[in-house]
């Protein structure tokens, strides 16, 4: 027991590198009498309905035979190692579940022996607590770069979610710090498994019942800050996976210095980069933004001051302002200070008679910032004539922690 208890020490220290373990878009549901239940949704954070859940995030091992200089599990790395076999994992799993300390399971390994070897022990862990254990709870593996496509759609059958490391924004940056790594060996089992999901959904048309394959999705993660790549040529790489495998999500993991390397950096990059890119996919994925539209050769990098939509709305001062009581859904999207929900509230009170700002701050916008991008039924002679550098530079004297009171919180999320 005590064995365990070090293993699961130095294998849960591990798998903290790995940001890709939210959960939500789950809906395998518990059947015959089985344990656990995945309708919800499982991550270390917060789901949509505000509950704060829990799951084993661990590695199956930290040996590996690649020695990729960002990985605190390379394998000139000298830290302590450790292997779970399979029943163990399984028993951890259950064991926690059942005395409430978890409500999923995250897995992932380092590569050892090769990519099969690897992906054959990662399967029988998923399908043994799937057939013998009957548990229900949510799963999420990661593929293992290199594994066969007759493993890989094995087991998507048992898991709910499926991601792989795309390590580094851009192939050369790649090389640098792996130079045995390939975003190829990356692409081809997200191919597998969206082609899978795609042909699972198109029987489902035709046949009542077929089986769940992979039902949340998948995602990848890159690291960000171990090589030179700026924030356009970051965000141009998520745009084109997003794209091209459906993705449901990217995640950026700003790069932690783990030891003195000769093609790393010695400083970590700020966490306000890392959140910064957050915020430029989420205007990406759901308020129909491009990539070209707010980094480019001109504007290669993010700005640390204010959040990308703002950023956009002062370099593009000429598409404002917005009349709050005539605009339709994607220009009030773009105003800064408006989000989704606050654009429904608007089209739906302004039916009522032209909105007024006592009303417009009782929606919920945050008025502080929009004031300067719209008009409404009294709004200031002149507000919305301002330049750039004045707009900004009232938006800033309104501090920190009215500009941006849920940053610690929205880190924690991602």
């Amino acid at each position: 027991m005590e064995r365990i208890r070090e293993k699961l020490s130095i294998l849960a220290d591990a798998a903290k590198y790995d940001v890709s373990c939210s959960s939500s878009g789950s809906k395998r549901k518990n059947t015959d009498k089985g344990i656990g239940d995945a309708s919800n949704g499982i991550c270390h954070t917060y789901t949509e309905d505000g509950r704060c859940v829990s799951l084993l995030k661990i590695l199956l091992t930290n040996y590996c035979i690649y020695d990729c200089a960002f990985c605190v599990s390379r394998s000139s790395n000298d830290i302590k190692r450790a292997a779970f076999t399979v029943d163990e994992v399984v028993e951890l799993t259950m064991n926690f579940y059942r005395r409430n300390y978890i409500e999923g399971l995250f897995l992932s390994s380092g590569i050892f022996k090769n990519a099969d070897y690897t992906m054959e022990r990662l399967l029988k862990i998923v399908k043994k607590l799937r057939t013998e254990e009957r548990y229900n709870g949510y799963i999420h593996l990661k593929t293992i770069p290199g594994a066969s496509e007759e493993l890989i759609n094995e087991a998507g059958l048992y898991v709910d979610r499926m991601s792989i490391n795309l390590e580094m924004p851009t192939e050369e940056g790649l090389k640098k710090v792996a130079p045995e790594k390939s975003h190829e060996a990356v692409k081809r089992p997200l191919g597998i498994v969206q082609n899978k999901i795609q042909q699972f959904s198109e029987e489902r048309k035709l046949i009542k019942h077929v089986p769940q394959f992979v039902p949340a999705g998948q995602s990848t993660q890159m690291v960000i800050g171990a090589t030179p790549e700026n924030d356009m040529q970051i965000m141009h790489t998520a745009s084109a996976y997003y794209k091209n495998f459906s993705l449901k999500r990217v995640y950026y993991s700003g790069y932690i210095p783990i030891r003195m390397d000769d093609v790393l950096p010695v400083v970590q990059p700020p966490l306000m980069r890392e959140h910064r890119l957050y915020q430029t996919d989420w205007l990406l994925r759901f308020y129909g933004f491009n990539v070209h539209e707010l980094l480019n050769e001109k504007h290669p990098d993010l700005d640390m001051q204010v959040d990308p939509k703002l950023m956009w709305a002062l370099r593009n001062m000429h598409c404002f302002p917005v009349d709050i009581n005539t605009a339709d859904f994607q220009s009030l999207l773009r105003v800064p200070g408006i989000g989704r929900q606050s654009v429904q509230k608007i089209l739906e009170a302004r039916k009522f008679g032209r909105l007024r700002i006592d009303q417009l701050r009782k929606l919920g916008i945050a008025y502080n910032r929009a004031q300067y991008f719209i008009v409404c039924a009294d709004t200031p002679v002149g507000l919305g004539s301002l330049q750039e550098h004045q707009v900004r530079s009232r938006i800033l004297s309104l501090g920190k922690s009215k500009y941006a009171p849920a940053f610690s919180t929205q880190l924690s999320l991602f």
